[in-house]
């Protein structure tokens, strides 16, 4: 008896492991912007832009645009470039943090802030050059005073025309190294101002198009652009709303992307180390056990997210939690998902409320049309326009702006959570 019950006991301390085996704290899901992912899906076409287009023609001294990076919430916008920023990193790049300008807040203060920090990085303080120590002083100023310190009697440049001279200093100083500069400016839609956002982008753009002459080996001197890289992302309101205030060399500065929700594919190959080869998480011991997911719960996760970053994660941390044993069943998914209906809700509700009147009045009779049946005749007589060219702006920044809906024949929802939610009972799956 004696020998059983302590068997007995042995066994029950290993089932204990067993069930043990999933954890808050080495949840692989991470839900929310501004963070990289442990469980990464899709995006290979921007990846691939850094890797083999951007970084090789910086570092060749060709000049190369900005990127903006436009999107509705959840579509992982930030993660991306937070995702390249540390891929930069690791290569010894000198990156920024992500520069988040809430509403309000002067951007060229901020952005000074963050440039002095590349400067020290660079080691330009340590130098002995008169004119650079100018140059830094100027700029401590702007990041003290922001753009107000251009309405003053100053001494000294403008404060975008500081903050260039200063980028171009450090842009010299990456040369040297053989590295690229990186920058990333977030919620970019929140320069309401039309003199700030000018500075801005003025700053930016001419520190990424400015030539510096450098000495080649046996070439000689040269001229060449800076390793200066520039990543802008924000809401689609950026290009909506101020694209007057721009100017006309923007486009010509920057290349747009409008990010669109993941093809499904994309997520299963996310997901496939699962059921492959199982992920890795420590246990008490010191040792590794493995995670595994059936195929049936990669499906349910790919079927509950609708090609959605945010709601990819969701679905995937509540799965986790749904059980504790080293496999994630579809009946895991669907009940952690049952926990995470109205938070699904709300992000599609925070997109919608967004919308102009008339462009969610578009929405909503495209949804109520047969999906044979969505062209733009349709869609304009059933959302009470007088006339379908009146509804042609409207369906155009759907489509252009927004990344919302795809002006084909027929018309389509390129968003398909917005789709589900305004033609189901998605996210309620019963």
């Amino acid at each position: 008896m004696l020998l059983k019950t302590d068997n007995f006991t042995k066994h029950t301390h290993r089932t204990d492991k067993l069930i043990s085996v999933r954890s808050a704290v080495n949840n692989p899901f991470q839900p929310g912007s501004d963070v990289v992912p442990a469980i990464w899906a899709g995006r290979t076409g921007q990846l691939s832009d850094w890797r083999d287009v951007l970084r090789p023609r910086l570092v060749a001294g060709l000049f190369e645009r900005g990127r903006t990076v436009l999107g509705e919430p959840g579509l992982g916008k930030s993660s991306l470039v937070r995702r390249i920023a540390d891929e930069a990193e690791r290569r010894g790049d000198w990156v920024t943090p992500q520069i988040r300008l809430p509403l309000g807040v002067d951007p060229v203060k901020r952005i000074a802030a963050e440039t002095l920090k590349l400067a020290d990085k660079a080691g330009l303080a340590t130098g002995r050059e008169q004119r650079v120590a100018g140059l830094l002083g100027r700029v401590q100023s702007v990041a003290a005073s922001g753009v107000s310190l251009g309405l003053r009697e100053v001494d000294g440049p403008e404060p975008h025309a500081a903050l260039t001279e200063l980028l171009v200093e450090i842009g010299r100083a990456a040369i040297a190294r053989g590295n690229v500069v990186l920058i990333h400016l977030d919620e970019i839609q929140n320069i309401a101002d039309a003199r700030a956002l000018s500075q801005v982008l003025i700053a930016l753009g001419d520190a990424i198009t400015r030539k510096v002459e450098v000495e080649v080996p046996v070439v000689g001197l040269i001229d060449r652009s800076l390793p200066i890289a520039v990543y802008l992302t924000g809401l689609p309101e950026f290009d909506d709303a101020t694209g007057a205030r721009k100017g006309a060399t923007f486009t010509r500065r920057f290349k747009t992307t409008t990010l669109a929700p993941i093809d499904d594919d994309d997520l299963r190959s996310a997901l496939q180390p699962f059921v492959v080869s199982g992920w890795e998480v420590a246990d008490d011991n010191g040792g590794v056990r493995l995670v595994r997911m059936e195929p049936d719960a990669v499906e349910a996760i790919v079927e509950i997210c609708r090609g959605e970053p945010f709601l990819f994660q969701l679905a995937g941390e509540r799965a986790w939690y749904a059980g504790s044993g080293d496999l994630i069943t579809r009946e895991e998914v669907l009940r952690g998902w049952r926990g995470a209906q109205a938070e699904a809700t709300s992000h599609v509700e925070r997109i919608l409320v967004r919308l102009p009147q008339r462009e969610l009045e578009f929405l909503q009779a495209m949804a109520k049309l047969p999906s044979g049946e969505r062209v733009l005749t349709r869609i304009a007589a059933e959302a009470g326009f007088d006339k379908p060219t009146d509804a042609g702006p409207v369906s155009q920044r759907l489509d252009r702006v927004r990344g919302i809906i795809e002006r084909g024949k027929p018309y389509s929802f390129r968003h398909r959570a917005v789709e589900a939610f305004l033609t189901s009972d998605w996210p309620d799956i019963g």
